[in-house]
């Protein structure tokens, strides 16, 4: 399906450059690894709200996998219409790349996130190693499992709210901090590229005593695997993370979707669209839509990247440039 995906995007990077752009009604949804559910179960509303509006009808295609990868796709011809991804600095990269504007944030509301997750575990029925946060994970007892943080936005995350409890506990020491991610490091028995193949290590493999992922995922997968009698965790510390999106102008304007694009992730925040998504365990803006969940997002003090770190550029810079932080913790890369 991937490949087909990249072939067609090639196919239209010719025919943009022999033709004026036409207006399309499909479009390419580039997003990461575990948002097939919540967009199979949103597009076939959008589709009929566009038929309904338009009177047109509308392909949406979809395609999955590491936030990072499929970032560095676009760079390399993949002809996304829009992005939806797990971490901003992905979208920055695009912008960067002069594919989408160097203020994307500023084009839909709340810093162009429809809706956010955090870093969560799950833990097999049970919890037999009695795991209830960070800590935990780098007792010797315990294996965790989440994936390559090089590879994939919801592993950088993981790293991330990691690291924030370590600061958080040890008064700010970073000595410390980066002593108990390299801890959790060491125990993870494989690194995954994208989140789903992690879901799948430890769901199906049997693999790990604690699966990290955002909490959207530990929701997911509790009731798919509910014959396994997974329990969701939630630790006492963790990182907002965005959901960004951004239409991929230089792509939509060539590919002449830019209104059906804008009007897709526009629509993102309507209640509808945050009635789907919160129930497919993803925390929303919308308050009376989260109000009706609210049992299935326990409370938890919440930090976010700018307070502890700084900002993207400063965590690029500090922690994912080659030879920074990550690479020090990474002990088993």
């Amino acid at each position: 399906m991937k490949h087909g995906l990249i072939r067609a995007a090639a196919l239209a990077i010719g025919i943009g450059a022999a033709f004026p752009a036409l207006a399309q009604d499909k479009i390419l949804n580039v997003s990461y690894d575990i948002g097939r559910e919540v967009y199979e179960a949103l597009n076939p509303l959008f589709i009929a709200e566009w038929k309904e509006q338009t009177g047109k009808d509308l392909t949406i295609d979809q395609s999955h996998g590491g936030s990072s990868k499929q970032a560095r796709a676009i760079l390399e011809g993949l002809n996304a219409d829009v992005v939806t991804f797990n971490q901003e600095i992905d979208v920055d990269m695009l912008a960067k790349g002069g594919m989408l504007p160097e203020d994307w944030r500023t084009k839909l509301p709340n810093n162009a996130s429809p809706y956010y997750s955090l870093p969560s575990f799950l833990v097999r029925k049970g919890n037999p190693k009695n795991i209830h946060d960070w800590s935990d994970l780098a007792r010797e007892d315990v294996a965790p499992v989440f994936p390559n943080p090089k590879t994939s936005g919801n592993g950088r995350y993981t790293y991330l709210a990691a690291y924030a409890y370590g600061l958080e506990k040890n008064g700010g020491d970073a000595a410390k901090a980066q002593e108990l991610v390299k801890g959790i490091f060491a125990n993870v028995p494989v690194f995954d590229t994208g989140g789903r193949a992690s879901t799948q290590t430890f769901a199906e493999r049997d693999i790990g005593d604690v699966l990290v992922t955002f909490e959207a995922e530990t929701g997911a997968i509790a009731k798919q695997y509910a014959d396994k009698g997974f329990e969701r965790v939630t630790p006492s510390l963790s990182l907002f993370s965005a959901f960004p999106a951004a239409v991929v102008t230089k792509n939509a304007d060539k590919n002449g979707t830019a209104e059906v694009s804008n009007a897709y992730l526009e629509w993102l925040y309507s209640p509808e669209a945050q009635e789907v998504i919160a129930q497919n365990f993803y925390r929303v803006n919308d308050a009376e839509v989260m109000a009706k969940h609210a049992a299935d997002f326990p409370e938890v003090k919440l930090v976010k990247v700018d307070e502890v770190f700084g900002g993207w550029d400063a965590i690029s810079k500090d922690h994912f440039a080659e030879g920074g932080i990550l690479d020090q913790v990474f002990v088993n890369q």
